[in-house]
């Protein structure tokens, strides 16, 4: 069985390979920074929309630049290890920029996953146009309500 962490020209390799079989590569991504029921249900939704589900990470700047210096929690090897362990995840890539336009440019994805906190229109405009340079279709994942990260740091540094 390969293994499920991987670079990214790997998983365009492998994209290709299911295009070829006439499968189709869904892609998603994000900090994953605490695992939630809130990810789970949403990569497992994810997973039903096509042949694999490719999971890309932001790597530990990444998460900083987004979300503060305080962040991350876990750092990159350890939440690629804990999605790649989930048995909706086929493949995880770790990325350090802060947006994922890159890996899609290279990946291609069939279709791409976001959770319901975005819009089409409110995605990063690069990652977008990746996206439709890729013919990926957009597909919106509705949010588990009251499952997040921040609303689990919030609690904890409250309780």
């Amino acid at each position: 069985m390969p293994t499920p962490l991987v670079t990214a020209p790997e998983l365009a390799a492998i994209r290709d390979r299911l295009d070829a079989d006439g499968k189709r590569l869904v892609f998603t991504n994000g900090c994953f920074d605490l695992l939630h029921v809130g990810h789970v249900r949403y990569l497992e939704v994810a997973r039903r929309l096509g042949d694999a589900l490719a999971v890309a990470v932001n790597g530990d700047d990444s998460v900083r630049f987004l979300k503060g210096p305080t962040r991350p929690i876990n750092p990159e090897a350890d939440r690629a290890e804990v999605l790649a362990a989930l048995r909706c995840v086929d493949y995880v890539v770790i990325f350090a920029e802060p947006r994922v336009t890159g890996v899609i440019h290279e990946v291609r994805p069939h279709i791409y996953a976001k959770g319901g906190d975005y819009t089409p229109e409110t995605l990063d405009p690069g990652e977008r146009a990746a996206l439709h340079a890729a013919g990926s279709e957009i597909r919106i994942l509705p949010l588990v309500p009251g499952r997040s990260t921040t609303a689990i740091l919030e609690k904890s540094c409250h309780s």
